[in-house]
This record gives C-alpha cells, structure tokens and sequence, in this order.
C-alpha cells in the first residue's frame, strides 16, 4: 500500500478511532479463506457461542492459523499490516485470529473496548489494534460492528451491557475494518431471517503485551515451522527490540524451532 494511503488511514484512525480498507482482500484470497472456513465449520461441526458476549447464535472458530495456509496471509497482508504497524509500532504480535459468524436473530453485542482487561489508566498509547476482515458485506441489517467514533480518547471504559448511541461500520464483502482496541464498539444484531455476517477478527497487540490467545502453544511446533520468518515473529517466535521474550540470549524461533539467528540481541552490542 502506498505510503500517503497507510498514512491517510492512520489520521482517521488517529481522529476516529478506526478506519475502513475498501476492497482490500483479493477476491481470489477472499474465495479461499470463505470456503475453507465453511469447511471447517461443517467438518468440526461448530454450534454457537452461549454466553451474551459471544452471542447464542453466532459461531468462532479460534487458533485458525492451524487450519492451513487459508489462513497464514491474513496477519502479513501487505494492504492492512502497514497500518496495523503504523498504530502500535514495531514488534507488534498477533494477539488472535478467529472468525465471527453472527446469525440470523442475534441481539447486538454490548458495547466495549478490546483493551478493557489491560490495568491501565485511560486514554494511553495504543496497545492493541484489531482488524475485521468483511466475507459478507457487512450492513446495518446483518450485524454490521456498531462503533461509537472518538471513544478510543475516553478516559474510561464503557459500562457493560449499558445501552449507546452507536454506528454501524458498513461495508462491502472484501473490505477491512481496522480499530484502535480502546474503540468503544460491539458486533451488531442480525435482523435479518436468512443472512449469517461472516467476518475474520484479525487482532494485533503490542509486542510487550500478553497474547489473547497463546500462540506458542496453542500452535503445533511443525506448523509454526513452516510459517514465513516475519509470521514466526508475529506469533511470538521472535525477540521485542532485541530483549524482550528471548531464550539464553536468543530468539525462541532458533532455540525452539532452530532457525538460524536472524537477529542480533541487546546482550551483544556494545
């Protein structure tokens, strides 16, 4: 992506606590990562959520980076990770990748913010930014994400199950919704009688911040292999600015994996 667009989606961010990439996944990416999800769904024979946050009629799958290399693009898209980057600098971490099916009949999602469990005092630094991919088109009627803009400034976090005046985040099958993670939102309710929202939450922390989901187990070790360097790093197989997360001085991605060391560490500089 060209520098000025990353940056222009990074201003809105910074004034609206989000943005939408049009047309950003490819539409034979966008085909693939679709089919291979309904497969899973069926073969798994996933059923919906049953708690009011997950929803009773919407289905997750999680960890889909053991699923195949549907998936493995979806972190490193070259039209989506520079902004990502842009928000929460170098180091950044996959902190889950999951999908999201919101069905015909289900009730919004209370509004909240994706950094709330973090003990900090608000507003501060972004520490997470999160990413929904569109495999439907998202509209008003079918679940479209609800955002309250400008709330990422807030000093404080939404009170739960509290009713707001909201947005929806409407957008066409292929675009992306990107987010500062202190963005007051929610997934919204399906209206409709025949139509399932499917959405990707691709979401990113800051490499200092604990992962939602725990990557380096979570994932087998010979699928973690064969991912790209910059995905290993990503999971959590490489070392934050040199010190952070390192094993006796080098990287996991050599002492658990054996890669060859790909980068130098703060112990050996002088």
């Amino acid at each position: 992506m060209a520098t000025e667009s990353v940056q222009e989606h990074l201003k809105r961010i910074d004034l609206d606590g989000y943005t939408i990439v049009e047309d950003a996944i490819e539409p034979e990416l966008l085909e693939f990562i679709a089919n291979e999800l309904a497969r899973i769904e069926r073969e798994r024979n996933i059923k919906p959520a049953r708690n009011n946050f997950e929803g009773f009629k919407t289905t997750h799958v999680y960890n889909l980076l053991v699923y195949g290399k549907a998936f493995e693009a979806i972190p490193v898209h070259p039209k989506i990770l520079p902004i990502v980057e842009g928000v929460l600098g170098d180091g950044l971490l996959i902190s889950t990748l999951s999908s999201i099916s919101i069905g015909p009949g289900e009730a919004a999602q209370a509004i909240h913010a994706d950094d709330i469990l973090i003990p900090l005092d608000k507003p501060h630094r972004a520490i997470v930014c999160n990413t929904m991919w569109a495999l439907t088109d998202f509209t008003d009627e079918n679940g479209a994400t609800r955002i309250i803009p400008g709330t990422h400034k807030s000093d404080r976090n939404p009170e739960y199950g509290k009713q707001y005046d909201t947005i929806p985040a409407v957008m066409k099958r292929g675009s992306v919704l990107v987010w500062n993670g202190s963005l007051w939102h929610g997934g919204g309710a399906n209206r409709t009688t025949d139509q399932v929202r499917v959405g990707i939450a691709m979401n990113y922390c800051a490499g200092y911040i604990r992962q939602q989901e725990n990557q380096q187990l979570g994932i087998p070790r010979e699928i973690a292999a064969r991912f790209s360097p910059k995905l290993k790093d990503m999971v959590g197989y490489g070392v934050y600015r040199g010190l952070i997360g390192h094993i006796d001085k080098h990287s996991p991605a050599n002492a658990i994996l054996g890669d060859p060391e790909t980068q130098r560490n703060l112990f050996d500089r002088t």
